[in-house]
């Protein structure tokens, strides 16, 4: 049993093939698929996955590389979904939700969102500030509903640090972990668990496969980030949520223990983090 906690299955490099990229993942074993959002204009999209699949779960968020395109409203938009989903779980629960034929609600939630200072344009004002804003919008919409945040961390681990303590959230993932194990520390004291894929693969991500042998296991949760992130093994190639088992075993041979220690740990770990995927 695996959990892929972040995977686009909504991507146009699948070309339609969503369904069947979460039927192969299934049949290799893979019991769970977290989608997430990254843009308003696809949040119809991950939803609609889930309710077709029931091992699909999704996030709503509005992705820092998306920032330069969204604005204010969009924000006001997300708040306003949000708030509908969770006001249905407050009048009803999963058993009425079948009698009365609508879909499980698969909602888990806030994601993605974070700050993204590798891309040059957006680490420089007026983008910076304006992917700060919709960071901390998206953090207050988080702890108003009491959601867990799926994070995009790249060369900013300190600027979400210091939003995160500002903004307490109920926790989530850092999505891609790539930063120092001080840092690493530090989002797991604040609730967060820690996303690894198929960067860890490749012998050369010395830093990363540092961190995940090093880290504890509870605090490892295992991710594809398809079609993006490819393992090593297919480097130029579309990633899909399938090859969760095969980098699953590169994190075990790390650690030096069975397939099915990881397997059992990082979904405790991911329903942990995401508890409302236990409600479903």
């Amino acid at each position: 049993m695996w959990i892929d906690s972040h995977c686009h299955l909504d991507a146009s490099e699948f070309a339609g093939a969503s369904l069947a990229m979460a039927e192969a993942a299934a049949k290799s074993g893979v019991s769970a698929i977290v989608i997430p959002a990254v843009h308003k204009n696809n949040f119809a999209a991950v939803e609609a996955l889930s309710q077709q699949r029931e091992d699909c779960f999704y996030a709503l968020g509005i992705h820092p590389m998306y920032v330069p395109t969204s604005d204010e409203k969009d924000l006001l938009f997300l708040r306003e979904k949000v708030a509908a989903l969770m006001s249905r779980d407050n009048t009803s629960n999963v058993m009425t939700d079948v009698q009365n034929q609508l879909p499980a609600n698969r909602f888990v939630a806030i994601g993605e969102i974070g700050l993204d200072f590798f891309v040059p344009a957006l680490k420089e004002s007026p983008l910076r500030e304006k992917q700060e804003f919709f960071f901390i919008e998206q953090l207050k919409i988080a702890r108003e509903f009491e959601l867990p945040v799926l994070l995009h961390v790249r060369r900013s681990q300190d600027t979400v640090l210091k939003y995160l303590r500002r903004i307490r959230v109920p926790g989530g993932i850092a999505h891609a972990f790539n930063g120092s194990h001080q840092q690493a520390q530090t989002f797991i004291d604040l609730g967060f668990k820690l996303g690894f894929g198929g960067a860890m693969t490749y012998t050369r991500a010395l830093q990363i496969r540092r961190l995940a042998t090093e880290l504890p296991l509870t605090s490892l949760v295992l991710e594809t980030d398809a079609p993006d992130m490819s393992p090593s093994w297919i480097p130029r190639a579309i990633n899909t949520p399938a090859e969760l088992p095969a980098i699953a075993a590169v994190l075990a041979g790390l650690r030096g223990v069975m397939p099915a220690d990881i397997s059992m740990a990082t979904t405790v770990n991911a329903q942990a983090v995401l508890p409302r995927m236990r409600r479903v």
